[in-house]
């Protein structure tokens, strides 16, 4: 993150939201879906989308602006990469942009969650399990997305020579067990998720041709149980949603999951003491102060000592080169 200095540098960043509420909106409304294979008139364009024909006309000369869309002779068009990424059918669609919608009105209510101490947008106010297929696909999608490129480097960061059966707790799309499968061919992954999370994740597992070689558990990971006898647990990007409570409680029971000499692997922004950096850690603090009950980022001092306190050993820290942030410990050998 480049650090403010000027007035030019805060009003550039300050002002930086009119883009992204643009790119937004054209995703929102379908526009790159329509122009696909096609070039027509902003007109032709409103009367499908069933918009106004003149402030359609005003989105799509600001969108020209971007490269994202292109103009000729008054009919408008994808660019290349817009057909290849923001297409709902390409195979390289971005599907986790709708994610950023989400988070784009749960974040308008940042200044109202800081005063009440607690995330108020209306959507918060349903678990996960809760909020529907137009929030739970692009979420997954999004998360997938992210697994995809952590997945290979978190694999590339790990001994798993002598693994066989992965657990992934709150594994959504599944992509970091398939990073593992590809490295190690011998390895059957389980993901545990919600129950309404379970039926996209066999989307994604069907897709990968990881039928059967990949299974999946529906629960809540708080209160059900997360079976036995597992080489490694995975728990990426859920520590942040919980309660330091309820990750005591969530470590443990992963632990408790392991065989012995196993290991324990969480994915998340860990902070130092003063919770001042990674600032990306930082900033993403208040993605949670707007779009959970109660979630948070941890420091290393927290996540170590939930660690030792469910009889973990070897506990070390690990960065990657893209910044990815990993815990791991291991199960204590019972002689």
């Amino acid at each position: 993150m480049k650090k403010i200095t000027t007035p030019a540098d805060l009003m550039e960043t300050v002002n930086a939201f009119r883009m992204s509420r643009m790119i937004l909106t054209a995703f929102e409304l379908g526009i790159f879906d329509r122009l696909s294979g096609r070039s027509i008139s902003s007109s032709a364009l409103a009367g499908i989308l069933g918009t106004d024909p003149r402030t359609t006309n005003r989105l799509l000369n600001a969108l020209s602006g971007t490269g994202l869309v292109e103009v000729r002779n008054g009919k408008f068009s994808n660019s290349p990469f817009s057909e290849k990424f923001l297409v709902r059918n390409a195979p390289s669609f971005l599907g986790g942009m709708g994610h950023s919608l989400s988070m784009w009105r749960t974040w308008n209510t940042l200044t109202d969650a800081v005063k009440a101490g607690h995330a108020v947008a209306d959507i918060v106010q349903n678990d996960i399990n809760h909020r529907g297929e137009s929030w739970i696909e692009p979420f997954i999608a999004a998360m997938h997305d992210r697994g995809i490129a952590q997945g290979k480097e978190l694999a590339s960061m790990l001994d798993l020579s002598g693994t066989t059966r992965t657990l992934d707790v709150g594994g959504g799309s599944g992509a970091f067990t398939f990073a593992f499968i590809e490295k190690n061919p011998a390895i059957t992954g389980v993901i545990f998720d919600l129950p309404n999370v379970v039926p996209v994740t066999q989307k994604y597992i069907d897709r990968a041709g990881y039928t059967g070689t990949v299974t999946t558990i529906r629960g809540d990971y708080l209160h059900d149980d997360l079976g036995n006898g597992f080489d490694l647990v995975l728990m990426s990007a859920i520590i942040h949603i919980n309660n330091p409570a309820e990750n005591s409680l969530l470590i443990s029971k992963g632990a408790n999951a392991l065989k012995a000499g196993g290991q324990l692997v969480i994915i998340d922004h860990v902070m130092n003491d003063d919770r001042t950096e990674p600032f990306a850690g930082a900033m993403f603090t208040l993605n949670m102060v707007t779009g959970t009950k109660h979630g948070d980022t941890y420091t290393e001092r927290e996540l170590r000592g939930w660690m030792q306190d469910a009889g973990l050993e070897e506990i070390r820290l690990l960065t990657a080169p893209s910044g990815m942030q990993v815990m791991i410990g291991i199960k204590m050998q019972v002689f």
